[in-house]
């Protein structure tokens, strides 16, 4: 079989392929991507057993067949091609492999394609969804890193899909932050749920993005399957009971403050380069309409503080934040003000945006850290 295919193209699917490919395979076949050619359609499949995507190139092709070349070697030889038209000769007997380009040829041999395991299943699923790929997309951002890396509970280590008749909530923790998004523009028949694993949430962060179409999600009681453009993403559940994550949200968090987003987060990226490095806090003094930010490292005898306008008129308090998490927070928020609810300094705030569409809700939840005063 033959086919020809331009450079760039390949390169981007072989990019975006190699993410699922793990470091380490039960199958040695695995290390590498599988091409499916059928006349002027060409397939492509990488799959690290859990996680498997499948994504489509239409080329100019000759015969049918498949074969498996080791994805590193395939990677790394197309990286060094200006935009040109590659033609790939595969000999289909010892599966050996010639790419010709403008300037010259390279050869390696590859497998046969049959060895290949079939992972992703074409058969319906039970249930099913569509929603636009922006949306699932910037659901995605807002809620991947909070995931946890936790192997006694694996199920706080993906994304939980709380669907029902009238909306989606997206919901991550790691014990010390939670995020709960919600799109209201999402509906489904039934009430129904899934754990996404961080991995295949993470791949479609990189895919989305260049996706105007609508995705469509499909699930039952083990796998879920992502169908966008050419693309098919198929992945296995996280199997568990996801926490009660209401019953962990305050609801009378009565001190409340209005502050501009950029100010607070470049603020508390300053502050926090004064933090000890093994805590990372930084503390919050709050006083009518101020906020003062500081943080010190006693073993070097080195401190900083800052003092910001907002909106507040609470009782005074210190509260005591790990400034990464705090960070990062507010880098996600992306609102022009945002608001901070705090019952006292030792239980959990509330952030989030003080500007809403009425299509989505996000509330993130941040647990303080013990301040020595």
């Amino acid at each position: 079989m033959k086919f020809q295919v331009s450079s760039t193209k390949l390169l981007s699917q072989m990019q975006v392929l190699n993410r699922v490919i793990a470091s380490k395979n039960t199958l040695q076949i695995l290390d590498s991507v599988l091409f499916d050619l059928d006349g002027n359609t060409l397939t492509l499949t990488a799959s690290d057993e859990e996680t498997t995507i499948r994504t489509t190139l239409e080329v100019e092709g000759q015969g049918q067949g498949k074969v498996a070349f080791a994805a590193k070697l395939l990677l790394d030889t197309l990286k060094e091609f200006p935009e040109q038209p590659l033609t790939f000769d595969i000999n289909d007997h010892n599966f050996s492999l010639e790419i010709q380009s403008s300037n010259g040829t390279y050869s390696f041999i590859g497998t046969n394609g049959n060895e290949y395991p079939e992972i992703i299943q074409d058969k319906e699923i039970s249930h099913s969804f569509t929603m636009p790929s922006d949306a699932l997309l910037n659901a995605i951002n807002k809620t991947a890193f909070c995931t946890a890396d936790d192997e006694l509970r694996p199920v706080m280590n993906g994304i939980y899909f709380d669907l029902s008749t009238d909306k989606l909530i997206l919901v991550a923790t790691d014990a010390h932050r939670l995020v709960r998004y919600t799109n209201n523009n999402v509906h489904v028949e039934e009430a129904t749920s899934f754990i996404l694993p961080k991995k295949p949430a993470n791949l479609l962060r990189s895919i989305l993005g260049k996706e105007a179409t609508d995705t469509v999600i499909s699930f039952d009681d083990k796998n879920i399957r992502f169908v966008f453009g050419q693309t098919v993403i198929f992945c296995r559940q996280i199997e568990g009971r996801f926490p009660n994550y209401n019953a962990v949200i305050p609801q009378n968090n009565e001190n409340e403050i209005i502050v501009d987003r950029q100010t607070i987060l470049n603020a508390a990226k300053r502050v926090s380069v004064f933090a000890n490095p093994g805590t990372g806090l930084i503390k919050l003094s709050l006083t009518e309409n101020k906020i003062n930010i500081s943080a010190q490292d006693i073993d070097f005898s080195t401190s900083a503080e800052e003092t910001i306008e907002c909106s507040y008129s609470g009782n005074p308090m210190n509260i005591g934040f790990k400034a990464p998490f705090l960070v990062e927070i507010l880098g996600v928020l992306q609102s022009t003000n945002v608001v901070i609810k705090l019952a006292d300094a030792s239980k959990a705030g509330l952030l989030l945006p003080y500007e809403s569409d009425e299509s989505e809700d996000i509330v993130m939840l941040l647990m303080p850290m013990l301040l020595n005063d």
